[in-house]
């Protein structure tokens, strides 16, 4: 399998260093991000989820720990809206170009607003979707808020 994605292609145009990690992909739905940091052998607070969500209709991308979940409260107010809600898986990997289960938010077909919770910048390195099913990249949390423009803040439920 190759890794060369449009999110690692993304992530050198941005000079970020990072290291790429392959495991075998289970489907899983809600809890593919917990099942990959437990075929990595990482807690899932390292292991971040890439989440596709609208905000006031808009398409925008949430990045938080596997096992945690997403305030839609939190997240709309970030990000200046008013409500905020999940995508659609189709109209997700639409936007994305990626296949739900392999969604990066690095080297998207549009560029969205990004999220990233701030509770993943207090590890040293954490592991996001690169861009295909079965593909982490490994990275500075601060590395993968600077190249994506994210803006970063507590977005995750109590």
């Amino acid at each position: 399998m190759s890794k060369t994605t449009r999110a690692t292609q993304f992530l050198i145009a941005a000079k970020a260093a990072y290291s790429v990690h392959s495991y075998v992909y289970a489907p899983g739905g809600e809890r593919v991000g917990l099942l990959a940091a437990e075929a990595l052998g990482e807690p899932p607070s390292r292991v971040l989820k890439t989440l596709m969500i609208e905000i006031d209709g808009r398409p925008a991308c949430a990045v938080i720990p596997s096992d945690r979940e997403l305030s839609m409260k939190k997240v709309a107010a970030l990000l200046g809206a008013k409500s905020a809600a999940m995508m659609k898986p189709a109209d997700a990997e639409r936007i994305t170009g990626y296949h739900v289960g392999g969604i990066s938010p690095f080297g998207q077909k549009k560029r969205v607003p990004v999220a990233i919770e701030q509770a993943a910048m207090a590890e040293t390195l954490v592991y996001i979707n690169g861009g295909r099913r079965g593909l982490q990249v490994r990275l500075a949390p601060g590395d993968a808020a600077i190249a994506l423009g994210a803006m970063v803040a507590p977005i995750v439920a109590e």
